[in-house]
């Protein structure tokens, strides 16, 4: 399963029956848990721990060292969950030191060609990033989120689980749960309703959380007395509340 012209590190730890390709490396401090298939010329590096089901496409370069010039060579890490699919040219540095020192992505996300994933990133599960979709250190992201290609954000910011960024969208503040950002420069467009139809919410609860968008983003008021109504809501309308955690969680302020 392993091919001939594949280089194993000693001390690294490949669960029987993981599949490698020619010519890729797997370094002395990874571990590749059970189902995964790593294809041709693939780099694995670094204090990496795979989990279980991922496959891995030709040309990506997984634990490399953080492109950050305050990097010393400290011992940090790079996380994967299970049943991720990384396609070609996919990058994803490890941690650095004063960002936690780990990088994490969670399970069943579907990276494109040519996606990177910075040092310090906190990736949920049930991304996907289209081609080219690149985040900058430190970004946390939420469950169920979509990048549409060549989408990005900048560093410490904040995506909230369901949202969508379309197209060449780069944004540099913290785009709430639910909220659908697209335009030059990006905006937010609505919530992403149709990525909420797909994934079993009631239209009940759309209705509640495009009513908790207008007062967010639309009624006037500034966003803490916006989340103080929105609380007021969340006993009887619960699919809210993700929306109000993000947006109580931002450091860099809302995307407007």
């Amino acid at each position: 399963m392993i091919h001939p012209t594949a280089i194993i590190e000693d001390g690294a730890q490949v669960a029987p029956g993981v599949e490698v390709g020619p010519y890729s490396i797997i370094g002395a401090q990874v571990s590749i848990g059970p189902g995964c298939w790593i294809g041709p010329h693939v780099v694995v590096t670094g204090q990496t721990r795979i989990g279980a089901n991922n496959r891995i496409y030709q040309f990506a370069s997984i634990g490399e060292v953080p492109q950050d010039k305050k990097f010393k060579g400290e011992a940090t890490a790079l996380e994967i969950g299970d049943g991720n699919t990384l396609r070609e040219y996919v990058t994803i540095n490890r941690g650095t030191a004063d960002g936690g020192g780990i990088t994490r992505l969670g399970n069943d996300n579907w990276l494109m060609a040519y996606c990177h994933v910075a040092h310090d990133c906190q990736l949920g599960s049930h991304i996907v990033m289209a081609n080219g979709a690149t985040l900058a250190g430190h970004v946390s992201v939420g469950d169920h989120v979509i990048f549409a290609g060549f989408s990005g954000a900048h560093q410490f910011c904040q995506i909230g689980d369901h949202a969508f960024l379309g197209m060449y969208g780069g944004v540099n503040q913290d785009v709430p749960a639910y909220v659908m950002v697209s335009g030059q420069p990006p905006r937010p467009r609505g919530v992403n309703s149709e990525g909420l139809k797909r994934r079993g919410f009631s239209a009940e609860d759309i209705r509640y959380i495009r009513d908790a968008y207008r007062v967010l983003y639309r009624s006037g008021l500034k966003r803490d007395e916006a989340l103080a109504e929105l609380r007021t809501r969340l006993d009887e309308q619960p699919a809210i509340g993700a929306m109000i955690t993000s947006a109580e969680s931002s450091e860099r302020g809302l995307l407007r």
